[in-house]
């Protein structure tokens, strides 16, 4: 009697086990492939075994947390019910993994991470993703679709053959005695941990090494923690140490290194009055133009050090106000933005550009500018909606969005929209006309042939390399558009009372051992204007202090919350400020030291060396400590509460 019914719980629970052993095994031969495939990146062999340790208790979260529906339905229906649902329930979950662990090594090469929210973020615009996948991960795109329909076809037999119990018939009360151990069991499995709080990324932190630690999980995992996090939009408060408001906001104030008096409102902390500078050695401009370039890192501008790719933006760097140590604040196009047209510190959460609460009413340059009589556009040779950019620029003092769609008979159109050539052949038409009718202008130009596939019309550069669609190529031809570009900008009637910045929204790849890796985030940043003082400046600043410059460079006085600071204004012996989100992690730089916040973990002081950027681990800085802790939590703070405005609307 106890045999046979031990026998029919057996194959009645065959089908869980082999979900389980054949889910281990797919994510354990998976992160042991990325071991060897990265194996630089470990310290020791120990690491390799506390990555595969850790993993094994990742892995059987994810797989608990799946069985959990299969184990209800078993538990309250027979099994000759609730057999085709569990077993469709259970090999959707295999294929899902499986597809997960074979896009890994692709998201690994492109970000230095498990996939994590940026693979569902891209989901939403399927032309450009489907058009970068077909130009530029082909392989990796062919291989999917083969697991997508293999990994189903087998489980679904090998279900069907060993895990086909109908036959292993239980009643209800012997369901109960069966299934409620294993629920209660998966449900620890699920937590990971005994603790208070259940296991979650930053349980398995254990390096130096973002990308050792992204190791430690599996990427099904990490791309539902990235879900869950982004239905939560992310408040900087849950994941790095508290501290009160109003010490928030003084630390944040007293960083912002202006005269007390300035401070303006009582409502908003850090809204202020600017006053431009007023040296008689900088002229005054009466239009703005940013052109943003995608994914330039430092690496590939030869004038700041790196490969010999800009030979126009190097040439151009001699006749203007170089900035030689400027750093983005973030990985994505979108972080780039947000601090270049908003000024806005960056947070964990997704930019402001796509956060609902800042739609409207939020302070930008163009909301600014608008109300001093600029005309104001945003022009760009994709989709205006992408990444939610057309939206949020009309909705904050945008006038205008010229897009894709504005472009008639463009010369060559890729993946991402018309060439780098059409777009600032598009801008330059723009600006003649504005100037034509006397009308003040601001834009921001925002380019996309630097980014995968890679497209370009390749008749009109000599390719550096084979294939010529590749990012050193793709480089040069963006490079080449903006040489054209400041060519025609210098025979027109603008350019004189123009004021321009060619800046990088972020580098290409940010990756490294380094828990973050600060010489990814260098990027070009280039002052150019007719009478403007030539010059290299190796002062470290960030992207958010770039708008407060352009105000003081356009002569415009007037109140704003943005707390970077106005360079013409800083001494010569500036220490230099930086401030850079990695996923979750978010460094702060000053002097030589750089205070890093990671989730639910004490901040870390290292020493920074310049030659190498190694981060170095050194005694805590309490004070550094403070001030980047405040302008950490200060960004989701003044989200949250609104404290961000396009108008102050209070007397000061």
């Amino acid at each position: 009697m106890l045999s046979s019914l031990l026998s029919s719980v057996a194959r009645w629970l065959r089908p869980l086990w082999f979900f389980v052993i054949t889910g281990l095994l797919i994510t354990t031969l998976s992160r042991i492939g990325l071991l060897i495939w990265q194996s630089d990146r470990l310290v020791s062999q120990q690491d390799a075994w506390t990555v595969l340790g850790f993993g094994l208790r990742v892995d059987l979260s994810i797989l608990c947390y799946w069985l959990l529906p299969a184990l209800l339905a078993m538990l309250f229906f027979p099994l000759r019910w609730a057999s085709w649902p569990v077993r469709i329930w259970l090999v959707a979950g295999l294929t899902l993994i499986a597809f997960m662990e074979v896009a890994t090594p692709g998201f690994v090469a492109q970000y230095d991470l498990r996939p994590n929210r940026l693979f569902v973020e891209y989901l939403e615009y399927p032309q450009e993703v489907f058009g970068m996948l077909l130009g530029g991960f082909l392989p990796e795109l062919v291989f999917g679709v083969v697991v997508l329909v293999a990994v189903p076809w087998a489980c679904w037999r090998a279900v069907r053959r060993w895990c086909s119990p109908e036959d292993a018939w239980l009643p209800w009360w012997q369901r109960g005695l069966v299934l409620v151990p294993v629920l209660l069991l998966c449900v620890l499995g699920a937590r990971g941990t005994l603790q208070h709080r259940p296991m979650n990324p930053s349980y398995t932190a254990f390096s130096t090494d973002s990308l050792v630690n992204a190791l430690t999980l599996n990427s099904f995992y990490s791309v539902a923690f990235a879900v869950k996090a982004m239905r939560n939009e992310i408040d900087a408060s849950e994941l790095y140490p508290r501290m009160a408001e109003q010490e928030v906001f003084s630390t944040l104030r007293q960083a912002m290194m202006i005269p007390r008096g300035l401070f303006s409102s009582p409502v908003y902390p850090t809204w202020h009055e600017q006053r431009p500078s007023t040296s008689t050695a900088l002229p005054r401009y009466k239009n703005l133009v940013i052109i943003l370039e995608e994914s330039l890192g430092a690496q590939y501008v030869g004038s700041l050090g790196g490969d010999d790719l800009t030979p126009e933006l190097d040439a151009l760097a001699k006749e203007g106000w170089l900035l030689d140590q400027l750093f983005a604040t973030g990985t994505r196009s979108v972080r780039g933005i947000e601090a270049v047209i908003t000024g806005f510190v960056p947070t964990p959460a997704r930019s402001v550009v796509k956060l609902p609460r800042s739609q409207r009413n939020f302070f930008t340059l163009a909301s600014l500018l608008k109300q001093q009589g600029y005309d104001t556009s945003f022009i760009y040779g994709g989709e205006g909606h992408f990444d939610n950019m057309g939206s949020f620029f009309l909705g904050n003092g945008f006038d205008r969005v010229v897009d894709q769609r504005h472009y008639k008979n463009p010369k060559f159109m890729g993946s991402w929209g018309v060439s780098d050539g059409d777009l600032l052949r598009k801008a330059h038409g723009e600006f003649s006309r504005l100037k034509q009718a006397g009308q003040p202008f601001f834009s921001l130009v925002f380019s996309s042939s630097n980014h995968t596939p890679y497209d370009y019309p390749e008749d009109e550069i000599t390719p550096v390399e084979m294939p010529a669609r590749s990012k050193r190529n793709a480089i040069r031809y963006a490079d080449h558009a903006l040489g054209e570009f400041f060519r025609d900008a210098r025979a027109s009637n603008y350019w004189e009372d123009t004021l321009f910045l060619v800046v990088a929204d972020h580098d290409d790849r940010v990756y490294g051992r380094q828990l973050v890796p600060v010489e990814h985030f260098r990027i070009p940043g280039l002052l150019l204007g007719e009478g403007l003082p030539v010059k290299r400046d190796p002062r470290v600043f960030s992207q958010i202090d770039l708008p407060p410059t352009l105000l003081s460079l356009l002569g415009v006085e007037a109140a704003h919350p943005m707390v970077g600071h106005d360079i013409t204004r800083l001494p010569e012996t500036y220490p230099g400020r930086a401030i850079m989100q990695y996923d979750q992690s978010q460094a702060y730089w000053r002097g030589d030291e750089v205070v890093v916040l990671q989730p639910a973990k004490q901040p870390r002081t290292f020493k920074l060396d310049r030659t190498t950027y190694e981060l170095v681990p050194t005694e805590d800085n309490p004070d550094l400590v403070k001030e980047a802790l405040a302008h950490a939590l200060w960004g989701s703070l003044a989200y949250k509460r609104g404290l961000y405005p396009a108008s102050a609307g209070v007397e000061g």
